[in-house]
């Protein structure tokens, strides 16, 4: 019987929680973007009911299948135009709450499949001074 290895993909999600997310050694505490080449680290501030096709641009430079939307600790529905924008490039698009995209972007890195990602973090906030 011969056994082969899977191909690791580049980039691996470790962990993940509602303030951060952990990427090989380094702690992100902050919304991010990513494929499996590669972080935006800047992913940027807008809040999932304004995004749209033009905010996607580092992504779909990326050429992706599919991308995957982590929405924080609750799911929230993606605008509309944004999901017919995306299908009309022949592009799926998958919102769920951040650790379940985090595991689905895992499985689907793992396959060596095109994807990508948008992770939001719940922000933390500020003790009263």
């Amino acid at each position: 019987m011969k056994f082969t290895r899977e191909k690791p993909a580049a980039v691996m999600i470790r962990s993940v929680s509602s303030r951060h997310i952990r990427i090989a050694d380094k702690i992100y505490e902050h919304s991010i973007a990513l494929t499996a080449d590669g972080i935006c680290e800047d992913w940027g501030t807008r809040s999932v009911a304004e995004l749209g096709e033009v905010d996607f641009g580092p992504l779909l430079a990326a050429d992706p299948d599919i991308i995957v939307l982590g929405t924080g600790t609750t799911h929230v529905f993606a605008p509309r135009d944004l999901v017919f924008a995306l299908v009309r490039r022949g592009i799926g698009l998958e919102v769920m709450d951040t650790p379940a995209a985090a595991r689905t972007y895992n499985v689907l890195a793992a396959e060596d499949r095109q994807v990508a990602a948008i992770f939001y973090l719940d922000r933390v906030s500020q003790p009263d001074r």
